[in-house]
């Protein structure tokens, strides 16, 4: 209970102030990629070269999510919540995989259902990874308003460093 009060959450808080709502929203959507059943294109069986292309860019899209989940949680420390509203007593983190994207986790949360999605060749998982990546973009710039209004380097930092993917978005 200690650590959800740190994040921000309170009795107060599903009146959504501090995005709560937006926490619900991935969870939920993060289930369904869990629970969704497969349903791959009625294509027949690919070739074994494109099978093992996907595979292998699939294993590629899970590293890099791993990668960009890891360091992201280890890179903010104890700026870290679930909730877009910035802790009271956060910094701006813009070092480490925070110099290559403003919004790691959630990047790497969008590669993972790509991953997953590819891996399972599950158009049901993209259809999930898409309503993911269109919620997670919209909950980033929630976030980004609140970082602008607390951090007057915000909007440099932003100016600089890609929103999800790095180099990419």
């Amino acid at each position: 209970m200690k650590l959800l009060t740190q994040w921000g959450f309170s009795r107060q808080s599903w009146k959504g102030q501090r995005g709560e709502y937006w926490v619900l929203g991935q969870g939920l959507l993060l289930l369904a990629l869990v629970l969704v059943p497969v349903y791959s294109p009625p294509v027949g069986p690919l070739p074994p070269v494109l099978s093992l292309g996907l595979q292998g860019l699939a294993v590629l899209l899970a590293l890099g999510s791993a990668i960009l989940l890891g360091k992201g949680f280890w890179d903010l420390g104890q700026s870290l919540t679930p909730l877009p509203y910035p802790r009271e007593d956060a910094q701006l983190v813009q070092t480490g995989i925070y110099g290559l994207v403003r919004h790691s986790l959630y990047g790497g949360l969008v590669l993972g259902g790509l991953a997953l999605s590819l891996g399972l060749f599950s158009l049901s998982h993209l259809g999930v990874t898409v309503a993911l990546f269109i919620l997670l973009n919209a909950k980033a710039n929630q976030e980004e308003q609140w970082l602008l209004d607390r951090y007057s380097d915000y909007a440099d930092y932003r100016q600089r460093v890609k929103k999800l993917i790095p180099w990419i978005y």
